[in-house]
């Protein structure tokens, strides 16, 4: 086995009916959900016209500028999936452009997520297919390899297995493992039905307010003497 210059086959992946549920609830709530440890960093940004990107990771590690790997895994890839392309966060070479996302778009699938810049920014930020980059050059990459398909990545700290759920929205990208979907699930739902129920207790003036002074009161803080409102 060539270390380095590979594509594995996918043991598993989430689910559609599981990319769908998962497709309804704010990243942050997710996140919230899985004590806020988890995060492709600040950097990867929304470059599509809008839309939530959800689907079941198809991971490929490219060395820095250099996409041939990523071409053999969109030719590879189902409706659905996911792109993941670790490019080593380096901008000097953009992964993809117009030409690809267009070919993606075709076959259906869910959008790309690149540790590395992106090219032709206007016309992806046209189309809805989700894509996410870290930056935007006019320089194009070249397509020598050496690159992985369906091994571990790892983007600023999170890591990404082949299979699991990647989902994206305006505040950010998010990794849930595969074996923590449900539990994962179970938690950022309730996260998301309790918030909504905080926004229309908000709208009709019932808003509790109490466990601020509460809090402040358990770590101590000195506080004005007399009333203090609650």
């Amino acid at each position: 086995m060539t270390v380095g210059f590979r594509v594995l086959p996918r043991t598993r992946q989430v689910s559609a009916e599981q990319v769908e549920r998962f497709r309804a609830l704010p990243v942050a709530n997710i996140s919230d959900s899985m004590a806020r440890m988890a995060a492709a960093g600040a950097a990867l940004r929304p470059m599509h016209r809008g839309g939530v990107l959800a689907g079941p990771a198809l991971t490929v590690k490219c060395r820095p500028g250099d996409n041939l790997m990523l071409h053999y895994a969109m030719d590879i890839a189902a409706p659905g999936d996911v792109l993941v392309v670790d490019a080593g966060g380096d901008l000097t070479n953009a992964m993809i452009g117009e030409l690809m996302t267009t070919y993606a778009e075709h076959k259906g699938l869910g959008g790309f997520v690149i540790n590395g810049a992106i090219r032709d920014s206007r016309a992806i930020a046209e189309h809805s297919l989700p894509v996410y980059a870290a930056g935007v050059t006019h320089r194009g990459p070249y397509k020598d390899g050496p690159g992985e398909v369906n091994v571990a990545v790892a983007i600023n700290g999170m890591v990404i297995e082949p299979g699991d759920l990647i989902i994206g929205d305006e505040d950010g990208l998010l990794c849930v493992p595969f074996a923590e979907l449900e539990a994962v699930y179970a938690k950022a739902k309730a996260k998301s039905d309790a918030e909504h129920a905080q926004l229309a207790a908000i709208a009709a003036g019932r808003s509790d307010r109490r466990w601020v002074i509460e809090a402040l009161r358990a770590r101590q803080c000195l506080l004005p003497e007399g009333p203090v409102a609650v």
